[in-house]
């Protein structure tokens, strides 16, 4: 062991508690005060979005579960337990802990930051893979987290460590970042074009053509859009792909832009289903296949998936139901946790808990949203009495409104293609970054690397 340094576990160090027992029923969806849940805590970072809810009951009871800026947070229960970990920063805040997440706060004379490696590394990860309990839900106690041992040097060391590794961790978070913006963008431009057809409102509006009285509202805030100064029309050419009024569609009972089509969800997409080798003839695993499973599937805001944890043989994938999954489909799983979706980043395969999606149309992008857009209906349809499972027969129950013009649709490619282009290179330079980070981690937080001998070698 290096002069100085000395083997602790992480109760030694660190103030450890869990959140408060809130009652769901009672939460707002709106607030100041977010709760942070299990489903909030992901790899990195606090999700919110449709999943931030919020308490507007405070009393003074629960002071002690707020959270404060680098509080460490960790998920104790579900597939990635050991993974869905974060520090809470000022877009965070305020917060207030839930039961069932972990926090970890440094005692005096201890970094924060260095902490959050220790927790941050592979290393905790292998730990908690190993003492979790429960087979369909895997959980873990506070008692569990403060077991972990490790190395800690003396406080200047470890703070030199956390700013070398925090500083990549900052350039792996401006990404995602940047990622969060692109796909929100592209994602609005979904909804513009074929959830809220403002394009025909603009057409109608610009013609003086009638609108029914139902989307009167719709219309007068289209108004007020292009009235506002904001207003970025698009060309003329885009324009014309667009009709100028709405028809009254009898079994969806509502207004479609006019000439466009109602479909059944299966009629526009093309259904591959999954399969595993079996996990008793070591020829079919570990191999150059990526092999897809929900625990993979990415952010929403990430949109891809690149790897896998699992990987199989050629032989595998001759020898089982799976398939190789083309760049461009869209993996949505379809047991358990229903509804999560990727977009293929890279030829892979999958198990037979996911159907891969592929376009009948043509437009792998608007495929992706498609399938988003109709997830909660997806989830609605499904069956199952203990597990959710939706089946080929659930994507024949579901109606989607289609514009006749497949020009509507690729204009739609080429607009969204930017956005995905650029989120796919960030998430293959956050793997780079990251695997800078992984090698140096463990090397650093053991001792084996000292934080001089690596300052000229890395460009921070």
């Amino acid at each position: 062991m290096n002069k100085g340094w000395k083997e602790v576990e992480l109760i030694e160090v660190a103030v450890i508690d869990t959140g408060f027992p809130f009652k769901s029923a009672k939460y707002s969806e709106e607030g100041e005060l977010k709760v942070v849940r299990g489903k909030n805590v992901t790899e990195g970072n606090c999700r919110w979005g449709t999943d931030a809810k919020y308490w507007n009951q405070f009393e003074e009871s629960l002071e002690k579960y707020l959270l404060a800026e680098e509080d460490i947070v960790i998920g104790m229960d579900g597939s990635k337990i050991g993974k869905n970990k974060a520090m809470i920063t000022s877009n965070d805040l305020p917060s207030i802990l839930a039961q069932r997440v972990g926090r970890v706060r440094a005692k005096s004379g201890i970094s924060q930051g260095f902490l959050w490696q220790i927790i941050n590394s592979n290393r905790f990860y292998q730990y908690i893979d190993l003492v979790k309990t429960g087979t369909s839900i895997p959980h873990m106690s506070l008692g569990q987290i403060g077991s972990f041992k490790f190395e800690l040097p003396p406080l200047a060391e470890q703070k030199s460590i956390a700013h070398i590794l925090g500083t990549l961790d900052h350039k792996i978070e401006l990404n995602r970042k940047m990622n969060e913006t692109l796909e929100q963008m592209a994602q609005a431009l979904f909804k513009s074009w074929f959830v809220d057809f403002d394009p025909v409102f603009d057409n109608a509006i610009a013609k003086g053509n009638s609108i029914p009285d139902t989307l009167k509202q719709k219309s007068d805030r289209r108004k007020e859009v292009i009235s506002s100064g904001k207003y970025k029309a698009l060309s003329k050419e885009i324009m014309e792909l667009f009709p100028s009024s709405f028809e009254f569609n009898e079994e969806l009972e509502k207004w479609i832009p006019e000439g466009w089509e109602v479909k059944l969800l299966d009629q526009v997409i093309e259904i591959i289903g999954g399969g595993t080798p079996k996990t008793s003839i070591e020829e079919y695993w570990n191999g150059d296949i990526p092999w897809f499973s929900v625990v993979d599937a990415p952010r929403d805001e990430d949109v891809f998936v690149l790897n896998t944890e699992k990987t199989i043989t050629e032989l595998g994938v001759a020898k089982s139901s799976t398939k190789i999954l083309e760049e461009g489909v869209t993996i949505i799983s379809a047991r358990g946790t229903v509804g999560k979706c990727a977009f293929v980043g890279f030829p892979m395969a999958m198990n037979q808990s996911c159907y891969g999606i592929k376009s009948a149309l043509g437009s792998s992008r608007f495929n992706y949203y498609l399938l988003r857009k109709n997830v909660s209906d997806l989830q609605n349809k499904g069956h199952g009495s203990v597990f959710n499972t939706i089946t080929r027969d659930t994507f024949k129950a579901i109606n989607v409104v289609i514009p006749k013009s497949k020009s509507v649709l690729e204009s739609f490619e080429e607009f969204s293609e930017s956005y995905f282009s650029k989120i796919k290179s960030n998430l293959i330079q956050i793997e780079t970054l990251t695997r800078q980070r992984d090698v140096l981690l463990p090397q650093l937080i053991s001792g084996k690397l000292r934080v001089g001998e690596i300052l000229t070698s890395i460009k921070l």
